[in-house]
């Protein structure tokens, strides 16, 4: 890949259906809840979902184009040099104070600091010190953290940063476990420390992501990565260099106790809703079809069935009785006579 195409990656794509900005014809809880990055697979032309604040535009490719070659010569000599003092016998494994000899180790970690410094001053020289912060995310919760930072971006807290723009990785088009979309969220200068701090405690207290440093665009360009064979830091700050690990630990757990807060008030809330009285409704008077008494032939529809003093057949056994004396009398009549 050409160091040019790499810092395209970087750039939002204009009248994409994937991007979104304010001038989209869809708001943006519209556009979260049609483009999820679980959802959306990668066939090698929608790597990123993207969305911007504001129209920025901005055309410095031919002045980043110069920083990127001149940082690519700078990060290859640095390669070649760490190569050769690990292949260089003469210098000792171990420092030593006796003749003040320093390690491999030593000598490298002094190249690798040297080239972060060196890097710094082409980017401030040709204006090219865009970056992003960098966060991970796995493939069950990528959709509700990219929602709620696109839609923070949009009108919400990070709206008041310095925050430009931000994307996410759509999914692979292959199956892969353990999957992790990286989520990137630009600001326009990595080396304004107070402005990516700013950033870091608005994505730390109203977001609760884990976030992985501050990368520079010129980084990018180059292809500086956390396996560059230099060993120079991929990236320009660390989260611990910028805040230490207690407020990091303080902003999160504030987030997740208002989280918890509010799931505690809706359950609350929907309790109620479960044990309110209902208002009494008006009872619907049966059809007369629907009486299990009615005659068949229709003839007594709404007659009851009656209990009945002797028995459980129904029949008249006063009548019955009746006939029965009758008939003794008229039987000793006839004997008599």
């Amino acid at each position: 890949m050409s160091t040019l195409t790499v810092a395209l990656d970087d750039i939002f794509p204009e009248e994409n259906p994937y991007a979104w900005s304010p001038t989209s014809s869809i708001n943006i809880q519209e556009f979260v809840s049609k483009y999820k990055p679980s959802m959306v697979q990668n066939d090698g032309t929608r790597p990123w979902i993207w969305v911007r604040k504001e129209l920025s535009p901005s055309d410095r490719l031919a002045e980043e184009y110069v920083a990127a070659k001149e940082a690519s010569e700078l990060l290859q000599k640095v390669t070649e040099r760490v190569e050769e003092i690990k292949n260089d016998r003469s210098i000792p494994v171990r420092s030593s104070k006796k003749t003040g000899a320093k390690s491999k180790k030593e000598l490298r970690e002094q190249e690798q600091a040297n080239a972060t410094v060196r890097l710094k001053e082409i980017s401030q020289k040709h204006g090219y010190v865009c970056g992003k912060w960098l966060s991970f995310a796995p493939s069950d919760r990528v959709d509700a953290i990219w929602a709620s930072i696109a839609n923070s971006l949009a009108s919400g807290p990070l709206a008041s940063t310095v925050a430009s723009s931000a994307k996410v990785a759509t999914s692979p088009g292959h199956e892969t476990p353990g999957y992790q979309h990286v989520i990137c969220i630009y600001v326009p200068d990595v080396y304004d420390r107070d402005s990516v701090v700013e950033v870091m405690k608005v994505l730390l207290r109203h977001h609760g992501v884990n976030l992985s440093g501050v990368k520079s665009d010129l980084y990018t360009s180059i292809g500086l990565d956390s396996k560059h064979p230099s060993g120079v830091p991929s990236t320009v700050w660390k989260n611990t260099a910028l805040l230490p690990d207690s407020e990091i630990r303080e902003l999160k757990e504030a987030y997740y106790a208002e989280v918890m807060s509010a799931k505690k008030v809706e359950q609350h809330t929907d309790q109620n809703r479960e044990s309110a009285p209902r208002k009494p409704g008006h009872r619907k008077r049966k059809a007369e079809t629907d009486d299990p008494f009615a005659s068949d032939d229709g003839e007594c529809a709404k007659a009851k069935p009656q209990i009945q003093p002797h028995g459980s057949d129904g029949r008249d056994h006063a009548s019955e009785q009746a006939q029965e004396n009758e008939g003794r009398k008229a039987k000793k009549s006839k004997m008599l006579s």
